[in-house]
């Protein structure tokens, strides 16, 4: 039983990884339910959420990123093509966790629009009120979040050929 219990994440590990399930879901489920945006489009409703759920999203990333470089993951007894695969897969997830994010912050700072943490501290612009750019990186927002839902379904796909194929306890290593 010991040994079982070693090759789990630690319970943090485990909460912030389920946390990002969960904000990325409401980010997706917002995404799609908001108004389509526009040049005179005001940040309220869904799009105000949609706002504040992406600063969460970014904020538990980064708690996610600095307890992973704080703390060895559990062994894996895995074959080496599995692991480089699984590695890979995971960066990927993380790199777009993080720019998706990032992107509709610098959209948001183009378009004057207040982005805050928990609603209450305002975050920094990251592109001048009216930039190109920043217009352009809304584009890209939405291109990538579309392949972060891919990779999602990949990393899915991944946890249950481990569960149903190979069966191994691969998938247990980060339920609740």
């Amino acid at each position: 039983m010991h040994a079982a219990a070693n090759t789990r994440y630690d319970t943090t590990a485990r909460l912030l990884h389920w946390l990002v399930v969960l904000l990325v879901a409401a980010q997706f489920v917002i995404g799609w339910t908001m108004p389509d945006v526009h040049r005179d489009t005001k940040p309220i409703g869904e799009i105000a959420w949609h706002l504040g759920v992406g600063t969460a999203l970014l904020a538990v990333m980064a708690c996610r990123i600095a307890w992973r470089a704080t703390h060895q993951p559990p062994p894996q007894n895995l074959p080496k093509a599995i692991r480089a695969i699984s590695a890979l897969t995971h960066g990927a997830l993380y790199i777009l966790l993080l720019a998706v994010p990032l992107l509709g912050w610098i959209n948001a700072s183009s378009r004057a629009w207040a982005v805050k943490l928990g609603g209450l501290a305002a975050l920094p612009s990251l592109s001048p009120a009216g930039s190109a750019f920043g217009h352009s990186m809304g584009d890209v927002h939405s291109a990538l979040a579309w392949a972060l839902l891919v990779l999602i379904g990949l990393h899915i796909a991944g946890a249950l050929y481990h569960r149903f194929v190979l069966g191994d306890r691969v998938l247990q290593r980060m339920m609740p």
